[in-house]
Formats: C-alpha cells, sequence, structure tokens
C-alpha cells in the first residue's frame, strides 16, 4: 500500500473514532439526556372522539318480506298487442316472496336503550336486530319514525346498563369544523372516516328531493350504504349530526347529515307523542326573480307559487304571486326564512304575515296547522 493511501486510511479511522468517541461522550454524559417523552406517540383527537362515543354506535339490521311477481317471457316479447291479449292469463307466474335482508347504523342517545337512526333504515322492517360494538345481539322494536325528517327511533329488547354518546350542539358549528363519520359502511363495522364541515343549513330541496323537510349539514367526510344512521361526531366525540345521504354520480363525495338539533326534537316527539309534528300554512313559496323585484317595491321576500286548496293559507286569504316581506315582524330574505318561522311558532298559534300584492300592503294572520293532520277535503 503506498504512502498517500496510509496516510488518507490513518485520517479516516482517527477522524472515525474520534466521531465514535465523541458521540459515546455525548449519550453517556450523565450531564445530557434525550427528551423521550417527544418520541412517544400521541392519541390524536380521532382516536379520542371515536373512544368516547364509538361504544355507542350500533349496527341495525332488518328483514322484510317482498312479494314480486315475473313473467315467464321476456321484455318486450310481445309486439303485437292481441297476441299479448292472448296470453295475458298465462304471462306472468305465481307471486313469489322472498326475505330482503338490509343493513344501516344508528346511535345509543338514552340510558333506557333508544337509538337514534334514519326512517329509509328501518322502513317495512318485520324483523330488527341491534348489533352492540361489544358484540351483544339484541331484537329491536321501531318506537316511530318520521318520513319527512327521514329520523327513527329504536327501543333496544334487552336490559342496560348502555353506552350513551354525548350529544354536541349543531347550533354552535361553523364550516372548518372537524367532522368524523362513524358507522358500519357495506357491513364493515366500525368504520371512522374523518373530514370537515363543508357546509351548514343546506336545503335538501338542493339535491333534487322533494318529499322531505331538512337542512342539512354538508361533509367531506365519507358516508356510505351502510353508514345510515350513524353519528356524525364533532373533534370531542359528541354527537353533532345523524348520517343520512351521500350524494353519488356528479359531485360525488359529498355527504350529508341531520343536524343534532333537530334529530333530538323530532326523536323527542316520536317517543312523547307518538309522531313527529310539522306545522304548515299550505303554501309553495319561490325566490324572488329580477323581474319580481323589478316591477315591485320590495327588494327581499319569498314569492308565493301555489297556495294548497282548503289550506290556512287559502282560507286566510293568501294568494298565488303575493311576496311575503314578514313573518311576526322578521324580515323575510328567502323562503327559508318563513319556513324557520312557521316551524318556530308551532302549531296552533297565529303567525302575523306582510305580504305585497300589486305594491300594496296586507296583512294577514294565520294559523298553521300539522301537516299530518291536514285533509284536503
Amino acid at each position: 500500500m503506498s504512502s498517500i493511501s496510509k496516510s488518507r486510511l490513518s485520517i479516516f479511522l482517527i477522524g472515525f473514532s474520534f466521531a465514535f468517541l465523541h458521540t459515546e461522550q455525548i449519550l453517556g454524559s450523565p450531564k445530557t439526556s434525550i427528551n423521550t417523552v417527544g418520541l412517544v406517540a400521541q392519541k390524536s383527537f380521532v382516536t379520542e372522539a371515536v373512544q368516547l362515543s364509538g361504544p355507542a354506535v350500533v349496527t341495525v339490521e332488518t328483514k322484510r318480506t317482498v312479494v314480486s311477481r315475473n313473467s315467464v317471457f321476456p321484455p318486450n316479447f310481445f309486439i303485437d298487442p292481441s297476441f299479448e291479449r292472448f296470453f295475458s292469463q298465462r304471462k306472468t307466474q305465481p307471486p313469489v316472496s322472498r326475505i330482503q335482508q338490509s343493513q344501516g347504523s344508528g346511535v345509543i342517545f338514552s340510558s333506557s336503550g333508544l337509538v337514534l337512526t334514519n326512517a329509509h333504515v328501518v322502513e317495512k322492517a318485520e324483523l330488527l336486530t341491534i348489533g352492540l360494538s361489544d358484540g351483544r345481539r339484541f331484537s329491536g322494536k321501531v318506537i316511530g319514525q318520521d318520513k319527512l325528517t327521514d329520523l327513527a327511533v329504536i327501543k333496544i329488547q334487552g336490559k342496560g346498563p348502555w353506552p350513551i354518546a354525548p350529544l354536541g350542539n349543531s347550533d354552535n358549528l361553523v364550516v372548518g369544523d372537524w367532522a368524523i363519520a362513524v358507522g358500519n359502511p357495506f357491513g364493515l363495522e366500525k368504520t371512522v372516516t374523518l373530514g370537515i364541515i363543508s357546509n351548514l343549513n343546506r336545503n335538501v330541496s338542493q339535491l333534487g328531493i322533494s318529499d322531505k323537510r331538512l337542512k342539512l349539514i354538508q361533509t367531506d367526510a365519507a358516508i356510505n350504504p351502510g353508514n345510515s344512521g350513524g353519528p356524525l361526531l364533532n373533534a370531542k366525540g359528541e354527537v353533532i349530526g345523524i348520517n343520512t345521504l351521500v350524494r353519488s354520480g356528479p359531485g360525488a363525495g359529498l355527504g350529508f347529515a341531520i343536524p343534532i338539533n333537530q334529530a333530538t326534537k323530532i326523536a323527542n316527539q316520536l317517543v312523547n307523542v307518538g309522531k313527529a309534528i310539522h306545522p304548515m300554512v299550505g303554501v309553495n313559496l319561490a325566490y324572488l326573480m329580477p323581474n319580481d323585484i323589478r316591477d315591485s317595491v320590495i327588494l327581499s321576500g319569498a314569492k308565493v307559487v301555489y297556495v294548497i286548496p282548503n289550506s290556512p293559507a287559502e282560507r286566510e286569504g293568501l294568494k298565488i304571486n303575493d311576496i311575503i316581506v314578514y313573518v311576526n315582524s322578521v324580515k323575510v330574505k328567502d323562503p327559508d326564512d318563513v319556513v324557520d318561522e312557521i316551524n318556530r311558532v308551532g302549531v296552533g298559534k297565529n303567525i302575523s304575515f306582510v305580504i305585497n300584492r300589486n305594491n300594496m300592503q296586507i296583512k294577514l294572520n294565520i294559523k298553521p296547522v300539522d301537516i299530518n293532520q291536514f285533509k284536503l277535503n
């Protein structure tokens, strides 16, 4: 080996030895120690939130009988109507019944074993089984359901004590808050997804759904089939909503939940009264169009586009094309303001309406009725 190579090797070995000794001194010095606390993995807020409410999340399994009639001929087999009439007595088979099974989620919100879930989860169910997170399974009984808000309450047929999820206050939510969805999508139990509150007070009509009365929490936390009825939690682990639907097709990835304040109000009515109470005056409302503003002296309000025959609104003289500008002295910006005030006042109490009709102000008093008791004739 050349003298230059020996020299380089000596320098390397000396440098390595110095570095090793220097490191050994640092690590072994009684005056110096590494703070190992920072190296210990900390629990995330999601873990703590799920540990708090997760035990109260249940699986709701349903069974119902479905009867179907199947034709012995394939679709569009009969081109000639007379030929079809000839075989009309023989083209169908006897009714066939089968058991249809489905699964959703729910959350225990009462020490008496009451479960909050979606109405569509238990619709027409003949047999209910509630599965707890600890593996126990019990029969369930539907106490009440409300299709307008897609909410239902189930009573667990068993002996507690039951795990209970703490309820939050959905009125305190702001866009950007954390949102944790818990449920059993596709039968995969104890599934947790994380997102944020993307929007608030999303009217269900904006999603093309006309047979519900809901303002929803919008979230990007993944909500899939089977998540329906499960809780949406905040960062503290409190229930802030009941997962109800997910947008499919264009815009997929958006989930929606019923605010817990509205859900508990309906749940209490279902438990105590046996049904949900929905006040109505009997009108369909629309947002003002530019020509409505141009042709009148008002800048905001809700336009009446339909009046239900024999409704309180018709009896008190409300007409199509009237523009509602005040409800109980509350200035109306859009149709939601009218609906909110009617819901706040409730059934059987007069509501003062100020309307604009052909640029003339008219005052009317209308008393809402329960939509379930309203009859057209």
